[in-house]
């Protein structure tokens, strides 16, 4: 069923929203696509199912197919090439008429790069709690990613995107239920629009030719205009400009010694956020749309920038002041502190305040308290992101204390200095009476050379619990990296003594 795992009341889920479009009456229920899009290099690079979507809108066309208005359609191919095979086949007017256009070439929908949806059907949505669907044919689908109104989103090939396009949902039955209702009032099935092997064999032999790449790849050495009136500096160093919003001089060396600082004792910390399993690094650093209500929206107006020039996180991960302020900014992050309520928000302990997870860790900064996360299983699942790491230790975490942690995720939290230590088996901070609100101390030996990788620790907190923990340390090269910071002022200070 479509709407497990959505929290949706039985007596709602057949419940069907009227909305005003462009003047027209519409509908909208759950399960309903708002996002079909063709998106994504690793697929969009493929000629066979490039051209396969294609001729599924060929003969959706010739059938009377439509697809509905407010659903926001779009192809992104991931070479210049694509567009060339798809107008010698003769077979990119017929996306066009279903509203798949090519916006642009990269990555879009697939990083949270849609765009805003129209303003009814984001009303109905919103206010309607319906659960709208996005089908794209990217490689990423976490929560809150894709679009903040699509709880429902999932990944398909570039032809079944255009079938679910033109069904309107994703709860439908293909081998049973019909996908719309032909020019002569006919019941079209999906089998009658989905191309043979056959077809598109014949397709990508005639269409797609070496000339092609070898043209399109030779062009990109010269650049574009834009590209090639951009002014450089002949300076070595890199000069950073204090007015750019997207390229910044992150602190990662300020106050740096030559001398390694050694381990960082972590006493009487404040738990920053609590949470349970499968907490993604789309969670902790979201790479989507930029919220208007978010802190790094605020950094952004008060630089003059305008909401429509927000872009996402991902285009201004050269940024860190917008970085660290879009750290744990997901809105559908689960906060254990927050007591059900969905959003990037978290609680101060000390002041009881409720407030985004930046400010509350600016307080505790400004105050000289260290803070640390509680969590539950594969903490920092899903795609490795160096952001995951880098926005938590900006905000002056110093420890992550999981079940498990997800491999290069674990690997990244050391490089950047942070502490990752895992529960004891069959123990969590649930088990353990773990409100959060406790302050943590962890005793960690005082030099690099005491701690083991793998060693167990003890962990007191300041109401009188005491448990033990596996310091996931893994290897000698990881306590170096611990002993210096980080793997950054690591590597500086080795280029320096090597000079």
């Amino acid at each position: 069923m479509l709407l497990q795992g959505f929290a949706i009341p039985k007596e709602s889920q057949k419940k069907v929203v009227d909305f005003t479009f462009n003047g027209e009456p519409a509908k909208i229920k759950h399960g309903d696509v708002v996002i079909a899009a063709i998106t994504s290099c690793t697929n969009t690079s493929n000629p066979s199912v490039m051209l396969g979507a294609a001729l599924v809108a060929k003969k959706a066309c010739e059938l009377g197919l439509e697809v509905k208005p407010w659903i926001k359609t779009s192809l992104a191919p991931g070479s210049g090439v694509v567009t060339k095979y798809l107008e010698k086949s003769g077979l990119q007017k017929y996306l066009n008429q279903l509203g798949f256009h090519i916006v642009g070439y990269g990555c879009t929908t697939c990083i949270g790069n849609s765009g805003d949806l129209d303003e009814s059907i984001a009303s109905a949505i919103s206010q309607n709690d319906i659960v709208a669907a996005a089908v794209l044919s990217g490689n990423r689908n976490f929560e809150g990613r894709v679009h903040p109104l699509t709880r429902a989103n999932y990944l398909a090939s570039p032809p079944l995107v255009v079938a679910y396009a033109l069904a309107g949902t994703v709860d439908i039955d293909f081998d049973k239920e019909a996908i719309g209702t032909s020019k002569d009032g006919k019941k079209v099935y999906f089998n009658d629009i989905w191309p043979s092997n056959e077809e598109i064999a014949n397709v990508v032999q005639s269409s797609v030719l070496p000339d092609m790449f070898k043209s399109t790849y030779k062009a990109i050495t010269s650049g574009n205009p834009m590209w090639n009136q951009l002014q450089v500096s002949p300076s070595t160093l890199y000069p950073w400009d204090p007015l750019s919003t997207y390229i910044h001089e992150p602190p990662y060396f300020k106050d740096m010694t030559m001398s390694p600082p050694g381990p960082h004792p972590v006493k009487d910390a404040y738990c920053l956020l609590s949470f349970g399993d499968s907490i993604t690094t789309d969670h902790i650093s979201p790479a989507g749309s930029i919220h208007k209500d978010s802190p790094a929206a605020k950094y952004l107006m008060e630089r003059g920038v305008e909401r429509k020039d927000f872009n996402s996180y991902g285009s201004r991960r050269g940024n860190d002041e917008v970085m660290v302020r879009g750290t744990f900014a997901n809105i559908r992050l689960v906060n254990k502190l927050l007591k059900g309520e969905v959003g990037p928000k978290t609680i101060h302990i000390p002041s009881g305040e409720k407030c985004s997870v930046f400010d509350a860790a600016m307080q505790y900064r400004s105050a000289g308290h260290d803070t640390i996360i509680l969590a539950g299983a594969e903490y920092g699942s899903g795609s490795s992101r160096d952001w995951a790491a880098k926005g938590p230790m900006l905000l002056g975490v110093k420890a992550v204390i999981a079940k498990s942690f997800e491999r290069i995720h674990r690997s990244n939290l050391v490089g950047m200095g942070i502490v990752p230590l895992c529960f004891k088996s069959g123990e969590d901070a649930e088990t353990l009476g773990l409100t959060g609100h406790e302050r943590f101390t962890i005793h960690l030996p005082a030099t690099a050379s005491e701690i083991k990788p793998g060693q167990d620790v003890t962990v007191t907190t300041d109401n009188g619990k005491t448990f033990t923990c596996t310091v996931r340390f893994d290897t000698e090269v990881e306590l170096t990296y611990y002993n210096h910071g980080g793997i950054l002022p690591f590597v500086i200070r080795n280029l320096i003594g090597a000079n």
